[in-house]
């Protein structure tokens, strides 16, 4: 299942992207009856806020948000017009703010920036389904 949307990011529509990926996943589960967990949902609406709050920071402008799921992993992909990377900062808990390269890469399973003719993507994978879901050798439980 895929789905995209584009923003202005100039404007500050992260609420619209948030939004996307929660309707997203909801019709993945009510389509195709996959187990997608709260927390999963919750995961996936921080990491797309995150990353549209670096377009809105550093970036502003056009923004386009793809996702894609085989029911297990959750594939985000954010493009915008920017040529400058996302660079974690190095952990300093007395920092106020800057902390959502940092928390996006705490909760993926994949993470990944690539240069394009204009701008860059970036491509998060996350998993759909809790910890419980697994079985004790760590597999996806069927």
């Amino acid at each position: 299942m895929r789905s995209s949307a584009a923003y202005d990011m100039a404007s500050g529509e992260i609420a619209r992207a948030r939004g996307f990926v929660r309707d997203f996943l909801a019709q993945a589960h009510l389509l195709h009856g996959w187990p997608v967990s709260d927390r999963a949902t919750d995961v996936a609406q921080l990491v797309v806020s995150e990353l549209a709050t670096n377009v809105c920071k550093y970036a502003p402008g056009p923004c386009l948000l793809d996702l894609e799921s085989d029911g297990i992993t959750l594939s985000i992909t954010m493009w915008d017009s920017g040529a400058v990377l996302p660079a974690a900062s190095a952990s300093d808990p007395t920092r106020v703010g800057q902390h959502g390269l940092e928390l996006v890469l705490m909760v993926c399973q994949s993470f990944e920036i690539r240069r394009e003719p204009v701008g860059k993507r970036l491509v998060v994978r996350l998993s759909l389904l809790d910890s419980a879901d697994l079985n004790p050798g760590g597999h996806t439980a069927w």
